[in-house]
């Protein structure tokens, strides 16, 4: 039989042995955590163009060392598929578009996106590798545009502005049939937006997305006529999209973060001049 003591030890010895393995198994547990934590979250995003490439070649780096993220970028060559590539969760987040061709295409994908924050404004310019000012265009020459949705009625709103055409404002979606006054009878062509800068050698001027222009290397500073950018244009501002129902992840979250810095703005003129300008804390008036 035990004595007092020999009692006492082992209630002693027991206690220990418990505290060691709670101790044990909560290092473990521990463990287990901080390298979950420290696995990187992989998102994939999808761009148009190579341009948006270059500036989120930055993004990745800053996402990667401040919030321990893995962007993965996804290049497509049109402005349609990766809205449904988001749809389809074959991709986590696109940056590609405007405020006003995301809310066209939304609908038509059963308004299942939602932006979650903004990027960049970049006005869309007239280019022409034949002539050096509007007033050189001759009348019944050809002028290109691209054909779908809101870049078509924003390039329309270029044509219209620089007192070249006009045309019905009553349509949702405008066309080149909803030309109304055509004094110059231009002959107004539709093409795919990612087309519009190597159809410039054809014709006499075009309206190119600023993106596929740094692509072709177009001199942006002899462009025919540029956007405005003022509060009646905000709906040409470039968003980041997530699907609805995935929209307040932390990790999309910090993506945006990652992007909307003063070291973005610093990268974006380095690349681009004044072809773009960051919108998160642009004052439209």
């Amino acid at each position: 039989m035990l004595g007092k003591m020999g009692v006492l030890m082992n209630k002693f010895l027991i206690g220990t042995i418990g505290l060691l393995g709670a101790t044990t198994i909560g290092s473990t547990i521990l463990t287990q955590q901080v390298s979950a934590d420290s696995k990187p979250k992989t998102v994939t995003v999808g761009l148009v163009g190579d341009s948006d490439r270059q500036l989120w070649n930055y993004v990745k780096k800053d996402a990667a060392k401040k919030y321990n993220i893995n962007i993965k970028l996804k290049l497509f060559t049109d402005y349609v598929k990766p809205n449904q590539a988001l749809v389809d969760n074959s991709i986590d987040l696109n940056a590609m578009q405007t405020i006003d061709y995301f809310n066209e295409q939304n609908k038509h994908l059963g308004n299942k996106l939602v932006a979650i924050g903004k990027t960049y404004v970049t006005p869309i310019r007239m280019y022409s590798e034949k002539h050096d000012s509007l007033k050189e265009l001759p009348k019944g020459g050809t002028i290109i545009v691209p054909n779908d949705g809101s870049n078509e009625k924003r390039a329309l709103d270029v044509l219209e502005e620089a007192k070249l055409i006009k045309y019905d404002h009553s349509k949702k979606v405008p066309g080149v049939a909803d030309i109304t006054q055509n004094k110059k009878n231009f002959k107004i062509k539709e093409v795919n937006s990612e087309q519009t800068a190597s159809a410039l050698k054809g014709v006499d001027a075009g309206v190119v997305n600023t993106n596929y222009a740094l692509d072709a290397k177009l001199d942006i500073d002899k462009a025919l006529y540029t956007e405005p950018v003022n509060k009646a244009n905000k709906g040409y501002i470039n968003i980041i999209v997530a699907r609805k129902d995935k929209q307040n992840k932390k990790v999309y979250k910090q993506v945006v973060k990652a992007y909307q810095t003063e070291q973005t703005k610093k990268h974006m003129h380095d690349l681009y001049g004044s072809a773009e300008k960051a919108a998160w804390d642009i004052k439209l008036k």
